[in-house]
């Protein structure tokens, strides 16, 4: 092979080129898992991963890329969507188990976007918006990124803390629960501390644990096969299951998911420099998120068939929350050989335990992505941990006596996340088009259209939720001004957003790092 094309094909897909001090990184070189060089690969796969041709498929290297898929799932099993499906279900039946199913389909398409961009470009989702927009424009997506982490941190703590109270039979009250999740933060650092891989073999077992007790419920419930089949298969949507419809498909996308996976999928080792691999990459984190979501659905599925089976048009239907569920359920189904109210509870935990990890780690990245900060992990978790931990305190001493309040909390929380969704979907979009970002790697003409006609349903279906909460809310004329003056600031900045398409500065001419995409193998 000619020096010169051996040269060229050693050139990465996207390089940093900068004469200042190593920015802010998801990973460090030696807490990445290395991948390259396994299975004792023959120089000839080596060849074809240079000529642009991924390496045969490897059980092996599939389990190796395993983690980051199900770490990113934990986002569609938080309190916040145990809420969302109990509620379908025990308001909706068995009929919006076909919406709960296209929202998951919905989801995975969004997360692929996230590795893709992550494993194309060797960065994350924070730090590409931190070069590509404008000093003022990245600030104001940090804030959003950082109050929908807040919004939802708040609800994964309060599930964990009604967990912990069902659980010790009410002798722990919701504000000492939300003391005890708030460790977590320190069992991260701990487990951080041991390796990637230990950390997801303990997310792993979480999510098992969430399987089993929801698997559990959906024994002893024995819901309608005939139905639930027909639930999955068939549309069906009404006037009265409109806001039920709405919840199940706002719940799915997380804001500061799109953010988390994007920098995960940078814990395994690739060689960026040739082609091949980064498709082999793409490859394998397709179809572990695709394992990861498919497991979540089933667990979502379980979750509001429970409720369908037990509550759907029965006067309590309307009534039911996180917090009374489980005690609805003790006594539609009573004990058991193990009191299906411990099961919940226990489900619950695992729910909240991992998400609020999971929030942890997310938060970390959007902090540093965004603000290229080279703080200590155990400093920077411990800021991200005190933003969510000290208003949940609040939240937790003030409804901890009514559930209606914690109920009306909880929308507005919703709301809050509903706000930010664009705010994650219209960068990721606008960054995985562009060949000056991703290189060959940039999304296709077909693919585009269809993740654009997505992330347009999504926020639609979020406006809806959105002009349907305010509407009921609005009741005097003070608020109804701020709530438009509001609207029209949101808007504008949408259109700023999409109209923009992340337009590349000078970097030159601001002293900002270079970014190079290789088109020499092309």
């Amino acid at each position: 092979m000619p020096p010169q094309e051996t040269e060229q094909q050693q050139q990465p897909l996207l390089t940093v080129e900068s004469d200042e001090e190593p920015e802010e990184t998801a990973y460090e070189s030696d807490e990445k898992v290395l991948i390259i060089g396994i299975d004792g690969e023959s120089e000839g796969s080596d060849s074809d991963s240079d000529s642009g041709r991924a390496p045969p498929f490897s059980w092996k290297k599939l389990w190796l890329f395993t983690g980051p898929g199900f770490l990113m799932s934990i986002a569609f099993l938080d309190p916040g969507n145990l809420e969302g499906d109990l509620q379908a279900g025990a308001i909706a039946g068995y009929s919006l188990l076909w919406l709960l199913l296209w929202a998951t389909a919905m989801g995975l398409l969004v997360q692929l976007l996230a590795a893709r961009l992550g494993v194309a470009t060797g960065r994350h989702l924070a730090e590409l918006c931190r070069d590509e927009y404008p000093s003022w424009a990245m600030l104001l997506l940090w804030v959003m990124a950082e109050l929908a982490l807040i919004g939802a941190d708040i609800q994964e703590v309060i599930g964990s803390a009604i967990a912990i109270k069902i659980l010790s039979n009410g002798v722990l009250p919701l504000w000492s629960g939300v003391i005890i999740t708030a460790l977590d933060c320190f069992i991260f650092l701990f487990l951080e501390n041991y390796g990637v891989r230990k950390l997801e073999a303990v997310f792993a077992v979480l999510i098992g644990t969430m399987a089993v007790a929801f698997a559990w419920m959906f024994g002893e419930a024995k819901p309608s096969g005939t139905e639930l089949l027909l639930g999955i298969l068939i549309p069906k949507l009404s006037s009265k299951t409109i806001r039920q419809a709405v919840a199940v498909v706002g719940c799915v996308i997380m804001p500061h998911n799109v953010f988390l996976h994007s920098a995960l999928v940078q814990s395994r080792e690739i060689d960026r420099r040739k082609k091949g691999r980064v498709q082999e990459a793409l490859k394998y984190y397709s179809i572990e998120s695709t394992i990861a979501l498919v497991l979540s659905f089933i667990i979502n599925l379980f979750v509001t068939t429970v409720f369908a089976k037990g509550f759907s048009g029965t006067k309590l239907a309307n009534s039911i929350g996180l917090l009374n569920a489980g005690q609805y359920l003790q006594e539609k189904y009573g004990g058991g050989v193990f009191p299906i109210l411990y099961i919940w509870g226990i489900g619950l935990l695992a729910a909240g335990q991992s998400s609020t990890i999971t929030g942890t780690y997310a938060g970390q990245f959007i902090m540093g992505g965004f603000l290229n900060l080279r703080l200590k992990k155990w400093l920077r978790a411990l800021i991200t941990r005190s933003c969510a931990i000290i208003p949940t305190m609040i939240v937790a001493l003030v409804f901890d006596s009514s559930e209606d309040m914690l109920d009306v909390l909880n929308e507005w929380l919703n709301v809050l996340q509903s706000i930010q969704i664009p705010f994650a979907l219209i960068p990721l979009l606008c960054l995985v088009s562009k060949e000056q970002i991703m290189g060959t790697f940039r999304i296709g003409p077909l693919l585009k259209i269809t993740s654009w006609l997505v992330a347009a349903l999504v926020i639609s279906i979020n406006g809806y939720l959105l002009l349907d909460f305010f509407s009921s809310e609005v009741n005097s004329a003070l608020f109804g001004t701020v709530v438009s003056a509001f609207t029209a600031a949101y808007i504008a900045f949408i259109i700023y957003l999409v109209s923009r398409g992340v337009t590349l500065r000078s970097w030159c001419n601001l002293g900002q790092p270079k970014i190079v995409a290789d088109t020499a193998i092309e």
